[in-house]
């Protein structure tokens, strides 16, 4: 999708009725299934945000940034996600939250970000937070700058998304799964699944209607 072509449907994207769950659990892995609403909240979770940037390529062509996480001794290590991070004591609010992580993790300005809309929070059991997941647009692709939670950018092409081509399922093997089906997204050679996917699918269907 051209750039400004999205622009033009940014107001239409603002007022489009939000999947929820029923749209992120079409990418949810089995064990993400069993927390309703109640036990979520009986677990206290802590709360995070992300942001899912929007901005043209060098070709004027709507990408999504997403990024590969760097290799650490953690639940998340080397996943792909996208920028983000949990909730600080001085943050104003979650949305202020995506921003400064977003500014921290790969250097785009909070100034220079417009933000759309705000999406429906996804709880993440293995490290128990609870998302909020922010949509924002720049007008011009960012000068990324990397810091060391970081390993690498992936900036996919907005029409690889909506493609259904880009869907598929991988047995995957992690902490607390072994040889467990899951549903994912396959976005520049990287295999996207788990609670990134699970936005995804609604911010796909945002877009799609």
């Amino acid at each position: 999708m051209n750039f400004k072509e999205f622009q033009l449907k940014i107001n239409k994207f603002k007022k489009g009725k939000l999947g929820g769950l029923k749209a992120q659990f079409k990418m949810a892995p089995k064990l993400r299934l069993k927390y309703n609403e109640e036990q979520i909240i009986k677990n206290k979770p802590r709360k995070a945000a992300i942001l899912a940037l929007f901005y043209p390529n060098d070709n004027e062509k709507t990408c999504i940034l997403l990024t590969k996480r760097a290799s650490y001794k953690g639940t998340h290590s080397s996943q792909i996600s996208f920028p983000g991070g949990k909730l600080d004591v001085l943050d104003k609010s979650l949305k202020n939250t995506a921003l400064r992580e977003t500014f921290e993790e790969v250097g785009v300005l909070e100034s220079s970000v417009k933000i759309i809309r705000e999406l429906t929070d996804v709880y993440i059991p293995p490290s128990n937070f609870l998302v909020t997941p922010f949509l924002g647009v720049v007008k011009q692709r960012p000068n990324f700058i990397l810091n060391y939670e970081v390993d690498t950018i992936i900036e996919v092409l907005l029409d690889d998304l909506m493609h259904d081509n880009s869907l598929s399922s991988v047995k995957m093997n992690t902490s607390y799964m072994k040889n467990i089906e899951v549903p994912c997204f396959k976005l520049n050679n990287y295999v996207v699944w788990g609670a990134t996917a699970m936005m995804l699918s609604e911010i796909k269907e945002l877009l799609k209607d």
